[in-house]
């Protein structure tokens, strides 16, 4: 076990996240050594995994969904940090006379719900409540 992952462990971050975090720093292209984020993007994780097992209406996360959470988890990463470089952008209006271009950040592409492009691969999982 390296040195990080002992003070991830004391600080009450189970061990399981740190290879959800490995796969998502490696997916947004940050270097394994940089764990300056290593606290955000396990809270990332674990509000993806959380959501995704109380949509599903399930206890356990199934093999079957965890590259879509690493997927959400990555997207929400991206769209809650606005303000750095190689935030995704989209094009907001065109003008061709004199041409310019207006962009704006996907900042609100998960606006409301971090499942947003995910329910057709969450569907698949999701059980019926029995209250």
């Amino acid at each position: 076990m390296s040195p990080n992952s002992s003070a991830l462990l004391r600080s009450g971050i189970r061990l399981g996240s740190i290879m959800e975090v490995t796969r998502i720093k490696e997916l947004l292209g940050v270097s394994a050594e940089n764990t300056s984020q290593d606290v955000s993007l396990t809270f990332i994780a674990d509000i993806v995994k959380e959501t995704v097992l109380n949509y599903c209406n399930l206890d356990t996360l199934p093999d079957g969904l965890k590259n879509t959470c690493i997927r959400m988890a990555v997207d929400l990463y991206r769209y809650e940090k606005p303000t750095e470089s190689g935030v995704p952008l989209r094009v907001v209006s065109i003008t061709e006379g004199d041409t310019a271009t207006s962009f704006s950040v996907l900042n609100d592409a998960l606006k409301g719900s971090i499942l947003k492009d995910y329910k057709g691969q969450l569907n698949r999982y999701r059980r019926m409540r029995h209250d």
